[in-house]
């Protein structure tokens, strides 16, 4: 699994590969979590060119190929103290990300953060910031 030190997300080595695959189809696309009811826990991924980043969702991190991930504010204030690891598994959900049509789905893996990487993380930015 890829780590990066004092960061929000990561992902690991399976996820990497499904999302390289979708990069080669789809070209550059984003992760947003959403936080709402049915598939909003997991994390969506959508073409960069169809998805509008809200002024309030807040940018925990890059991926690979400068993937940005995206939360709404109100999940982000429920999850600030955690460390988030993209994954995947077999299986279909029922989403309009873009992996759901390969019989796969992204999810999240989660731990607490360490009062050490609190300490360390920059204040996050928010979509306003990308207006700006």
């Amino acid at each position: 699994m890829q780590q990066y030190r004092h960061r929000r997300v990561a992902i690991t080595d399976r996820a990497r590969n499904v999302l390289r695959q979708l990069i080669e189809c789809h070209g550059a696309v984003l992760f947003h979590q959403s936080g709402g009811f049915c598939d909003g826990s997991s994390p969506m991924c959508f073409p960069v060119r169809e998805f509008r980043v809200g002024g309030a969702d807040v940018l925990l991190g890059y991926l690979p190929w400068h993937t940005e991930f995206w939360m709404s504010a109100d999940q982000y204030e429920m999850w600030k103290h955690t460390h988030l690891t993209v994954d995947v598994v077999h299986g279909r959900g029922s989403s309009f990300s873009l992996e759901a049509p390969d019989d796969v789905r992204f999810l999240i893996r989660s731990r607490l953060l360490t009062d050490e990487e609190v300490a360390t993380l920059p204040p996050p930015r928010t979509g306003a910031d990308r207006m700006t």
